[in-house]
């Protein structure tokens, strides 16, 4: 007998966007962060809605792409660092 996954994706925008930036900036904020390694630590939202959110968040100059990763753009870092960011 097969078990079914009753995994609940997180699609909304709004959300997936502030997962990934709390994710980014809540250990090492210079930290760079591979598709992968955020997609396991993000595992509950979908795949596609994690792409659009790398891609809305870099367009809106909060994170920038380096190759195959992301970090958080100097701007956001020093949000974090002035606490306007509640991480």
């Amino acid at each position: 007998m097969s078990e079914k996954c009753n995994r609940r994706w997180v699609d909304d925008p709004a959300i997936v966007q502030r997962a990934v930036i709390l994710q980014i900036l809540a250990e090492d904020s210079e930290k760079r962060w591979s598709a992968a390694e955020l997609r396991r630590e993000l595992y509950n939202i979908e795949p596609h809605a994690l792409h659009n959110a790398l891609i809305m968040l870099e367009h809106a100059g909060v994170l920038e792409r380096a190759v195959e990763t992301v970090y958080a753009s100097r701007a956001a870092r020093r949000l974090d660092e002035m606490g306007l960011i509640a991480v």
